[in-house]
């Protein structure tokens, strides 16, 4: 894209990689519970914990999995954005592959 900053040329692409990455725990967050009974609840049913007291601990376990895994794909797509861009906003494929042995 001419004339484009890094931000606005890597946008799309920046999208899908950001959908790709979060799509699984998307998943498994909307079939726990229905679908699924999550091992860490099911062991506080059976040790006598109330139901709702368990759902409420793996509500919590199943954000804190999800933010984990969504600040690791940004950064990871982020820094993969900046280490391929350069400073004049022109994309450095020759960054792809490690620098040869003198």
């Amino acid at each position: 894209m001419l004339g484009a900053t890094r931000q606005e040329a890597v946008a799309p692409v920046t999208r899908q990689a950001l959908r790709s990455a979060l799509m699984p725990t998307i998943n498994s967050m909307s079939a726990t519970g229905v679908v699924s009974l999550p091992g860490m609840m099911t062991g506080q049913i059976l040790g006598g914990v109330p139901p709702a007291e368990a759902v409420k601990y793996q509500i919590l376990v199943m954000f804190m999995i999800a933010g984990g895994t969504g600040l690791g794909a940004v950064t990871a797509v982020l820094g993969g954005v900046y280490r391929l861009t350069d400073g004049r906003h022109r994309l450095r494929l020759d960054r792809l592959r490690p620098p040869k042995p003198a």
